[in-house]
């Protein structure tokens, strides 16, 4: 990819940048929590978007994206933004850069990824914090930290892409470390590292191919109705209820915000369960908790699918130690967390059985925990 991107680069700017990338994520536990100020668990993996980028010396960013095979060019200031939608994304992390009192001028980029897109990886995150810490080096000498970076990313995705999503897909694309997953308390922003190589287990997505488009979607009615419980509870979010004060508002809820409000309760929980669990090597609770995350996103959240039911199911029929659906939703991947010696009948009965009823196969995709937004060197 990187070879391709520098010759593209040449061929259109005549010239040599800056090469950097930044990852797509797991979420090993804790499904929509980041937006209700309690704890997700993910890492960056193997999957990256990756950018050349070089200062033009004008008030204009022009942009090419391999993957899209397109053009775009636009100015710095809020009525230049972009109509393309995948343009508004690297348009975004300009302005909010510029509106953090940071330095931003002309640029000629290439990028192109290796993220699956609409499989729940996030490659908007790491479409953003690529640019993020890009932006950060080349004007800014790094005088970003690199929370604001993931602040950025995430406000790009609120004031011009429309998603009103939390912090954890952009903060796992800039803090990920290589061989650990984090612990991120998304209301103090603490963050703790925790080694994650399970010895005898594969961690192997299970891309449904069934693409989802978060913006205008129920992924933002998703969070008004935890909004309006949390309101209703006094709280200014979801993470100091309990199921006690939640029973104690059952009639004064809807029934939908009832149900949105139990499972990301429980959500909360399970993520520090499953942090327990990994210090005693105990992957039987991690996966159990794996289960009954899936359960509930697929019953009281309501943002699974039929097709990823199906693949959970044929994981418990495998005997896969744990299995969920991964991401904001209505689509995508299955994570699943796998036996070694079991790895290589579940891949195939998957297929197999999945093939024949729907009519393809979903994408086998292996990840490795890896790091997160950096320059690529040679």
């Amino acid at each position: 990819m990187k070879e391709q991107i520098q010759e593209q680069f040449k061929q259109r700017f005549g010239t040599d940048g800056v090469i950097y990338a930044s990852a797509g994520r797991i979420n090993l536990i804790g499904e929509h929590t980041d937006y209700n100020g309690g704890f997700v668990f993910p890492g960056a993996i193997d999957k990256y978007i990756m950018a050349e980028i070089n200062i033009n010396g004008t008030d204009k960013v022009r942009v090419f994206s391999m993957d899209m095979d397109a053009y775009c060019e636009f100015g710095l200031n809020e009525e230049d933004a972009p109509q393309e939608q995948w343009a508004r994304y690297i348009f975004g992390v300009c302005r909010e850069t510029i509106k953090r009192g940071g330095t931003v001028k002309g640029f000629d980029t290439v990028f192109a990824g290796n993220v699956p897109l609409g499989a729940g990886l996030s490659s908007s995150a790491a479409l953003e914090s690529c640019f993020a810490f890009a932006l950060n080096d080349l004007f800014n000498d790094n005088k970003i930290d690199k929370f604001e970076l993931a602040k950025i990313g995430q406000s790009t995705e609120h004031n011009y892409c429309g998603v009103n999503c939390g912090i954890m897909d952009q903060f796992a694309s800039v803090f990920g470390k290589k061989d650990c997953l984090m612990r991120l308390d998304c209301r103090s922003l603490e963050h703790e590292y925790f080694p994650f190589h399970p010895e005898g287990y594969k961690v192997v997505l299970l891309n449904s191919k069934v693409k989802h488009e978060l913006v205008d979607s129920p992924y933002n009615k998703r969070r008004e109705s935890c909004e309006r419980v949390a309101a209703t509870l006094g709280l200014d979010t979801l993470r100091d209820a309990t199921y006690t004060m939640l029973a104690d508002v059952r009639d004064k809820v809807s029934d939908e915000d009832y149900r949105r409000a139990r499972f990301v309760i429980g959500e909360k929980q399970r993520v520090l369960d499953v942090c327990d669990a990994l210090e005693r090597g105990d992957y039987e609770t991690v996966g159990r908790c794996m289960y009954e995350t899936h359960d509930g996103l697929s019953r009281d959240y309501e943002v699974s699918c039929e097709e990823l039911d199906y693949l959970n199911d044929v994981a418990r029929e495998c005997g896969v130690t744990g299995s969920r659906i991964m991401g904001g939703g209505f689509g995508g991947c299955t994570i699943n967390l796998v036996k070694e010696d079991r790895y290589d009948n579940f891949i195939a009965t998957a297929k197999e059985k999945f093939n024949a009823k729907y009519g393809h196969e979903p994408e086998v995709i292996n990840v490795i925990i890896s790091d997160g937004a950096h320059k690529v060197i040679d």
